[in-house]
């Protein structure tokens, strides 16, 4: 018999992720990492509005957003004269910006709200070895007093890193490449006028008009303290070998060859837009930037996720956000087949939907480090299709519409709102009974189930039209095992008598008409969202039998 559900190898943000989320879905887990403390760089540092709406969910985003600061744009300098300027301005029904955060402070608030469900990290403890069999996987722990622990655990989930040993263990490839550039990054305080929120980035190019010389400086919380990433000098570069070159995460501390204030101050006062001066340095490193990708992100038994199944360049801070969706993709699954209220079959839907975006995200990023080194440009430039890369950036668009659990669209079917497999988007103004002040539909999905949405319009408000969708509701919930909550969506206001008892789904009036503007639903339509804020499916006419055999693919 197994010792625990699940072992978590790696305590960074996606370990803590992955068992905190374990954790909200009820199942057992421990969670260890090698280190004895957190480290206390500032290594990853961009916080994408997708991952904003997943702390969100999660129960985590208002202390996120106590700590973090916005990112508001980006200046750019090339030869030391201003380009455009780069907003990075989404559209008002998006509730969350860019944001910046030191990734010591996103650890430390995972960690915190991974206690409050009772789990600890559990530190000074290295993986040393995994032992898969049938029902369970034997793993063995090397504690820092010498002890060692045969841990028996039903799955086991790496979240350790570029070098994993999780995934050399699973036989899952690694391949990719390395650029030739060595970057060296620091953090520090400058007293430039700069506006605030708004990165800069500066280049120089040579006579081919490729990048000679770059600083790009990100802003961080707390007075005039920005992330520097500079191009090592050339000499340096070219003398350095692959072995002397930092983790290939791209953010690693490498062999702790950084810079001192002198060398950052020389690069600002070749690259600064103004005349500024460098202080408070708190900590320096260089990095190569890589990219690689697994093969697959699952073996059986053993998973892996985030740096353990894709390194990229760090352009626009995807890797920490990528990882960070893949635990929360992979946590709720896992859950239910922990629970014995899935079948195996779920986990595979892991792989088939998470890879193809570390796929889409390596080849965009490896295309923009390439732009910026042959001629300044970033990944984002004003234009008319920068809504869309600023979509892009932000993760909003990552979608399922192939996964084995997407109910595809029938022929015919208008191409308005969301589809299958999209994003669920947040809409305001919405009137219940029980709360007198207009609520959002994330406050409706702030669950660890899923949630249907029952559009109820003039046929199916009351009478046998509502007879109906509250069937739907209660044959839905029965066949989600309970792990299902069913809203009534109208487009009037609730009578006072209307709250329904029992499995009777409660009413929320679109009081704002948001949800009909993002979601375009059609009268007696049944909307189904994931536990990770994706649609499962869109139904219309919402008919019991269709709901219970499209839940068959993911419950028993």
């Amino acid at each position: 018999m197994a010792d625990v559900d699940v072992l978590v190898v790696g305590a960074g943000p996606v370990g803590l992720t992955v068992a905190a989320e374990l954790r909200r879905h009820g199942v057992d887990c421990r969670i260890v990492d090698r280190l004895a403390a957190p480290e206390p760089y500032a290594k990853a540092i961009g916080i994408v509005p997708r991952t904003l709406e997943v702390w969100d969910a999660m129960g985590l985003v208002r202390r996120a957003l106590d700590k973090a600061v916005p990112h508001l744009g980006q200046l750019v300098y090339i030869d030391g004269k201003p380009r455009p300027r780069v907003e990075l301005t989404l559209p008002p029904e998006i509730p969350y910006p860019f944001a910046t955060l030191p990734q010591y402070e996103t650890e430390r608030l995972l960690a915190e709200h991974l206690a409050s469900f009772g789990t600890e990290v559990e530190r000074s403890i290295e993986l040393r070895s995994l032992e898969t069999h049938p029902d369970e996987v034997e793993a063995t722990l090397a504690h820092a007093d010498g002890q060692i622990e045969r841990l028996h655990a039903r799955y086991v989930v790496g979240c350790d890193g570029a070098h994993s040993l999780v995934r050399k263990v699973a036989g899952l490839t690694f391949e990719g490449d390395a650029f030739p550039e060595q970057y060296m990054i620091g953090d520090v305080e400058v007293d430039w006028e700069l506006p605030a929120g708004h990165s800069m980035r500066s280049v120089k190019l040579d006579a081919n008009g490729e990048v000679d010389d770059m600083l790009v400086c990100i802003p961080m919380p707390g007075g005039r303290r920005y992330w520097l990433s500079m191009l090592c000098p050339s000499a340096q570069a070219e003398g350095e070998d692959e072995s002397s070159a930092s983790d290939e995460s791209g953010l690693g501390l490498g062999d702790g060859q950084g810079l001192d204030l002198g060398q950052i101050q020389a690069v600002l006062d070749r690259l600064s837009p103004e005349v500024t001066t460098a202080s408070t340095l708190r900590w320096s490193s260089s990095f190569r930037t890589s990219h690689r990708l697994v093969d697959r992100y699952r073996n059986g038994r053993l998973f892996v996720a985030g740096d353990a199944a894709h390194i990229h360049p760090p352009l626009g801070g995807q890797g920490l956000n990528t990882g960070v969706q893949d635990a929360y993709n992979l946590a709720w699954k896992l859950a239910l087949v922990v629970r014995g209220l899935a079948t195996d079959g779920l986990l595979e839907t892991y792989h088939a939907e998470r890879r193809p975006v570390a796929e889409e995200v390596l080849n965009r990023t490896v295309r923009h480090a390439r732009a910026v080194r042959q001629a300044g440009s970033g990944p984002l430039n004003n234009g008319s299709d920068n809504e869309m890369m600023l979509r892009r950036q932000a993760q909003l668009l990552v979608a399922y519409p192939d996964s084995p659990l997407t109910q595809p669209q029938a022929d015919g079917t208008p191409d308005v709102g969301p589809a299958p497999g999209d994003r669920a988007p947040d809409c305001r103004g919405l009137l219940s009974e029980l709360a007198t002040y207009p609520r959002r539909l994330f406050d409706l999905l702030r669950t660890p189930r899923h949630v249907l949405l029952l559009f109820a319009g003039p046929q199916h408000a009351s009478g046998d039209g509502a007879a109906r969708l509250e069937s739907c509701a209660a044959e839905a919930h029965r066949a989600a095992h309970g792990l299902l909550d069913a809203y009534l969506v109208t487009a009037a206001e609730v009578p006072g008598d209307a709250r329904p008892v029992g499995l009777h789904p409660p009413r929320v009036c679109d009081a704002a008409g948001e949800f009909r503007d993002a979601y375009a639903p059609r009268d007696g339509e049944a909307i189904l969202i994931r536990p990770d804020g994706y649609l499962s499916g869109r139904f219309h006419p919402a008919v019991p039998e269709r709901l219970t055999a499209h839940l068959r693919r993911t419950f028993v």
